[in-house]
């Protein structure tokens, strides 16, 4: 199979060769399955630290977070333009006014072109829904879903607290708006087989996702899953790099061609990192599977030279 269409140069080509960066932020909401409506303690694998970085804080507004965001790419890229990514915890999970609010304000700061807003598949009134589809008739924006796993007994059991109908449908509600979808998956989560992870790739081609983010299990310290999996770690199977790598390419064979893939690993900060603890950097990660999709070409050209 060919290269898949990495992030960066489908942004490029959507504005025109312009250099367009993204810029984390947190909006100050919180979770259904935090606050109770869902249920209590998050995720089983969340701990939101990991993922935040330290200009994205609750205490500071949407544009004090912007511009500590982007002075930390201004001095090298005076030209650069910003994408204003709300990531996390549920970021249209609050009162649509103060959602709307807080996008508004992203917009109209500087150098800020588009938006990026994550969130789950149960978290999207029709009210909000509307008014990001007239958004997205004049601004860059892209919504996108913690869809996780396609089983709904892992979904059950990682405390998600929707199934995987509601992510089908919400994906389907969201493109028919006319906003660009993206979807969250996590590769290596307790009790699912090398098999399933592969079959997820199947089920998420045949919706209408322009945008996906993949990464690998991480165990966390001071999660509820971090706590299970040191009671009991038979069910888990944490991937070394080379095993993932060949998970990657695998799932790059069954997945639509023309789905961008934002990233294939996360790397949580180390001090709250329990596992798998490993020493290869994303680009490292990102060269070696461009690496294994050559060597297979190049295997199958060969073979049908035969």
């Amino acid at each position: 199979m060919n290269e898949w269409i990495d992030f960066g140069s489908y942004l490029r080509e959507r504005f025109g060769g312009r250099c367009v960066q993204k810029i984390t932020l947190s909006a100050g909401f919180t979770c259904p399955t935090r606050d109770g409506t869902h249920g209590r303690g998050g995720c089983t694998y969340c701990n939101v630290k990991s993922f935040s970085p330290a200009f994205a804080i609750r205490q500071k507004s949407v544009s004090e977070q912007l511009r500590e965001g982007i002075a930390f790419f201004a001095h090298k890229y005076p030209d650069m333009e910003y994408i204003a990514y709300f990531q996390s915890y549920t970021n249209t999970y609050g009162e649509v006014e103060e959602c709307i609010r807080k996008y508004e304000e992203a917009l109209t700061y500087p150098g800020v072109v588009g938006l990026i807003i994550g969130t789950r598949p149960d978290c999207m009134p029709d009210e909000l829904l509307s008014y990001l589809s007239d958004l997205a008739k004049r601004h860059f924006v892209i919504v996108e879903y913690g869809v996780e796993s396609t089983l709904d007994r892992t979904l059950d059991r990682v405390q998600r607290g929707h199934s995987w109908a509601t992510s089908v449908a919400t994906i389907e509600r969201t493109h028919r708006a006319g906003i660009i979808v993206g979807a969250h998956l996590i590769l290596g989560l307790p009790g699912e087989s090398r098999e399933e992870q592969l079959a997820h790739a199947d089920r998420l081609s045949a919706l209408p996702i322009t945008t996906l983010k993949i990464h690998q299990l991480q165990i966390i310290k001071g999660t509820i899953m971090a706590a299970e999996y040191l009671e009991d770690p038979s069910d888990y199977h944490l991937y070394t790099e080379e095993e993932y790598i060949e998970l990657c390419l695998d799932f790059l064979e069954r997945l639509r061609p023309d789905i961008v893939i934002e990233r294939f690993v996360s790397q949580s900060p180390m001090e709250l990192l329990l596992a798998p603890r490993w020493g290869w950097k994303n680009y490292q990660f990102t060269e070696k599977i461009r690496s294994g999709l050559r060597a297979r070409q190049a295997l199958a050209n060969s073979s049908t030279k035969q």
